[in-house]
């Protein structure tokens, strides 16, 4: 039966595999199960980080606030 999921390779040094071998078998999952979770947690990290970037650099850029009414063009 086919995978609807992109298969990819990757090299792991030994010391790596060990460790993603070990959560694999702390958390009773596949190895490939838990190399997904941690890579999906490393993509949100990222992705928080650049937002952070950006909430911080509109902070910086920021003239004050706005009342609910300017935000929504409300009269």
């Amino acid at each position: 039966m086919a995978t609807t999921k992109k298969r990819v390779n990757i090299s792991l040094s030994k010391e790596l595999e060990q460790q993603v071998t070990a959560l694999a078998k702390r958390d009773s999952v596949p190895t490939a199960t838990k190399i997904t979770e941690l890579l999906r947690q490393s993509v949100e990290l990222e992705e928080d980080r650049l937002l952070s970037v950006i909430a911080d650099e509109r902070m910086r850029n920021s003239t004050g606030s706005m009342s609910h009414a300017e935000a929504w063009g409300e009269d």
